[in-house]
């Protein structure tokens, strides 16, 4: 249904529910503010985008969402595909991927995929999200530390080679700093839950370096000035060839959009007991980021963490979320010269702290007791995102996912010979203990009949020795069929010509009895050998034997 879920919150909206959502959207704001300027840093770009992106982005995804209490705003997952379009084709490369994926978004939302992405595999999400965890936090090496390094390689290897030859370069005023905005922010929450360890972090860590006039390298001396002006909307300069090279970075950014407001949303509706409309986020995800990339922002999506925080603190519709952007809109017009002076150093620790909450750590401890095709799957993907590029590693990762699951549908999916010559009678699925006629066979397929089990199928089929004069297949445990199956099934029919054989098929399922029907099957094999049962079956089978014979003998009599 595509109808915003505040729409429907506001129907029997109090005076109560917006005082409890105006104090957590100010709270999930001040939540917002360190880390939407520590992910728009770490993904190349100055820190005012990181702001415009959780003010436009949070308002759009809040005002036309479907979630109760989905906050929107930058998130760690996309830091790694950011910066390598920042690197490559610039701040409008960055621009025009943002809006292509909006568009991937509401197309997706549209044509009701929100249920759909709920099915990429656990594997592939677990090792992608573990990927970009550990690249954020080699990332962040060079800052924490206070390195002085001109240019840091993109390359996980040659990253940390070069962290590693410029170490001696250290400064141990920016560790100080980093050490201890880490501690404040792992240690906080057991003093007080209510204000962020990040803010307290940013703010302590600002004030001893200025305090103390400490030498180490502020958001200020690598950024300059920072702009405290409203968003303006700004056009791309683009071409063809670049919108084609941008075609497969764009959909990445939608499907990892998509997946994270998805599962933040399913998180939610855990944690308040509703359930959220997954077509609808799509369509507003995509909005959200069409009008996060026309202000200079990078991709939005939907922030488990920051939901989280706003569920806790009493947030229960969208209005929380509308709060927190217009609060952030106020921070940005009123301190935003200030955050020149936060140390580049205690980002770097907010960072650490995201990239150690973003691993599925538990995942790698428990990967030996998953079957070794999931393990395969995880360790794939986690390699490629680590070693390669983001693209690949998921493009791969379903690929490898997709060959496996073919794989074990095929394993569950077997062809058995149940009958010849009247043998074996108790196998059959009968109430009556029918004896069937001789020179009748019947075959059983069991499990889904697609790609992956056909070839079973017709290595037993070219397995049989004397035809019979009728062979009866037994689907009633075939619950889909698709066209590598119908061909399958056609090769048969094929066979059975050649060597006068009769082919009945028992007990097809809705499924398998359409896609035939549709490929103008039943009608090929003459719906009269179509059979519902056993005794339908075997009663068919005798007319046609006996059919067969009486054919024969007049033709004997004719000669």
């Amino acid at each position: 249904m595509f109808v915003p879920k505040l729409f429907t919150c506001l129907k029997d909206y109090s005076k109560d529910q917006f005082i409890k959502d105006f104090i957590a959207g100010i709270i999930v704001a001040i939540i917002a503010l360190p880390l939407a300027i520590a992910l728009a840093i770490a993904s190349g770009v100055s820190p005012e985008k990181g702001i415009y992106t959780a003010i436009v982005g949070g308002f759009v995804i809040s005002l036309l969402g479907g979630s109760r209490v989905q906050i929107g705003g930058p998130t760690g997952a996309f830091v790694v595909i950011v910066f390598g379009i920042v690197e490559k084709f610039g701040i409008d490369g960055l621009i025009v991927s943002t809006i292509m994926a909006g568009f991937f978004l509401i197309i997706m939302g549209l044509l009701k995929f929100g249920g759909m992405l709920k099915y990429i595999p656990y594997p592939i999400t677990t090792g992608f999200t573990s990927g970009i965890a550990i690249i954020i936090f080699s990332t962040q090496i060079k800052d924490f530390f206070g390195l002085h390094m001109e240019t840091v390689p993109s390359d996980f290897i040659p990253k940390w080679i070069a962290y590693i030859k410029h170490f001696n370069t250290l400064n141990m005023q920016s560790v100080i700093i980093g050490l201890l905005s880490l501690l404040i922010i792992v240690f906080w929450p057991k003093i007080n839950k209510k204000i962020p360890g990040t803010l307290i972090a940013i703010v302590l860590a600002t004030v001893l370096t200025l305090v103390f006039n400490l030498n180490v390298e502020t958001i200020g001396s690598r950024f300059g000035e920072i702009s405290s002006s409203l968003p303006g909307i700004s056009l791309p300069h683009t071409s063809f060839a670049m919108i084609k090279e941008l075609m497969l970075p764009a959909l990445t950014i939608a499907i990892l959009g998509g997946i994270e407001s998805l599962l933040s949303a399913v998180v939610a509706d855990g944690m308040i007991g509703a359930s959220h409309r997954s077509n609808m986020e799509l369509v507003a995800q995509g909005i959200a980021n069409i009008c996060s990339g026309l202000v200079g922002g990078i991709p939005v999506t939907g922030a488990i963490a920051r939901t989280a925080a706003n569920v806790k603190n009493g947030g229960r519709t969208p209005v929380a979320g509308l709060v927190h952007s217009l609060a952030l809109l106020i921070i940005l017009l009123i301190f935003m010269p200030y955050v020149k002076l936060v140390p580049m150093s205690s980002l770097a620790a907010i960072l650490i702290v995201v990239s150690y909450n973003m691993g599925e750590w538990e995942s790698f401890t428990q990967i030996f007791k998953a079957p070794k095709s999931d393990a395969a799957v995880l360790l794939v993907t986690f390699s490629l995102t680590l070693f390669f590029d983001l693209v690949i590693a998921i493009g791969i990762g379903l690929l490898l996912a997709s060959l496996l699951f073919m794989r074990r549908m095929a394993d569950v999916t077997d062809v058995r010979f149940i009958l010849d010559d009247s043998e074996d009678e108790d196998q059959l699925d009968t109430l009556d203990n029918i004896k069937t006629p001789e020179n009748v066979s019947l075959y059983e397929i069991n499990g889904p009949f697609f790609f992956g089990a056909a070839d079973k199928f017709i290595r037993a089929v070219k397995e049989i020795g004397v035809h019979p004069k009728v062979l009866i297949i037994k689907m009633s445990n075939v619950p889909a069929i698709d066209a590598t199956g119908y061909h399958a099934l056609s090769m048969l029919q094929n066979i059975c010509k050649k060597n006068h054989t009769e082919l009945i098929l028992l007990d097809l399922q809705d499924q398998p009895l359409h896609a035939l029907a549709k490929y103008g099957f039943i009608d090929m094999l003459c719906a009269q050998n179509i059979c519902n049962n056993v005794e339908e079956a075997i009663s068919r089978s005798k007319f046609l034997i006996a059919k067969s014979e009486a054919l024969i003998k007049l033709r004997n009599f004719t000669l």
